[in-house]
């Protein structure tokens, strides 16, 4: 028998559309951190039977950028966003129409803005406790170097960090911070040259993130100088390969893979009500 041209198979009765969440990433190659969130909800998205579609953002736009089509095209039923803090990007994103969940925001962009939920780790008891901890070992001046304006992840680490010199009676030495924006490209050459600046070193230097501490420790080392012997540095998120440098960098450890699961789970609930659900 042969079918009738343009012939159509009618779908089975109990036959359902499928359901694509992107995620919606900029530069998640400068860490391991994002790249085991993406696996954690891919391995979550996969026992749902969701498809995952991979979208990759740039860092910084002009004003004639436009969203993908994959976020905008209809084929997107959500969309998880990380390691995104340029604030007209975000903006463009918080006006996609579909649900959303953010993985931190720019400390510019309140939450409210986001037309989402959003998923903060824990930052500024962590950062509280580490600076601390060094106080209490005898170490009084202290510096922090990462830009608190770029994530509000930042902002909480350098509020813990704040809080920890107050309520230990030590007062914050602003020539010893630098707190403001740091290029993407240029990472290295500007904390050279705020070292330079420096008359002398604190006893330690509290860092936003790992990248940027084990830029210091090469530049420290540079200087002859022995860590912790001399000066204390600590990063943030504990990367795997923190512990092959030598010496190795001490770090407040985030387990990434166990943000990946809420982030899923939370997309998941704001698309409950979608017909690909079996529970």
């Amino acid at each position: 028998y042969e079918f009738p041209e343009n012939f159509q198979f009618a779908p089975l009765a109990d036959e359902q559309p499928p359901v694509n969440i992107a995620v919606a990433v900029c530069r998640p190659e400068t860490s391991l951190f994002w790249m085991n969130i993406i696996h954690q909800i891919a391995k979550e998205f996969t026992s749902q039977n969701i498809n995952l579609v991979y979208v990759y953002l740039p860092t910084s736009i002009d004003e004639t950028y436009v969203l993908p089509a994959a976020l905008t095209g209809g084929t997107a039923n959500g969309m998880i966003v990380l390691n995104v803090y340029n604030q007209r990007l975000l903006h463009l994103l918080a006006e996609a129409r579909i649900p959303k969940v953010f993985l931190d925001t720019a400390d510019s962009v309140p939450p409210e803005e986001l037309n989402g939920d959003m998923i903060l780790m824990e930052n500024k008891n962590s950062v509280y406790k580490i600076t601390s901890h060094m106080i209490e070992q005898g170490r009084q001046s202290f510096g922090f170097i990462g830009d608190i304006s770029y994530a509000k992840s930042n902002h909480q680490r350098y509020d813990g960090f704040l809080k920890a010199l107050d309520d230990h009676g030590l007062s914050l030495d602003p020539s010893m911070t630098l707190t403001t924006p740091i290029g993407i490209d240029t990472y290295k050459e500007e904390i050279e040259s705020f070292l330079d600046s420096l008359p002398k070193m604190p006893d330690a230097f509290v860092w936003a993130n790992d990248h940027l501490g084990c830029i210091l420790l090469q530049l420290l080392e540079k200087r002859g100088l022995r860590i912790p012997q001399d000066i204390a540095v600590v990063g943030f998120v504990n990367e795997p390969w923190d512990t092959l440098l030598n010496p190795p960098l001490s770090s407040i450890e985030q387990f990434s893979g166990k943000l990946g699961e809420p982030a899923a789970q939370m997309m998941l609930e704001a698309i409950d009500g979608m017909p690909h659900r079996n529970t």
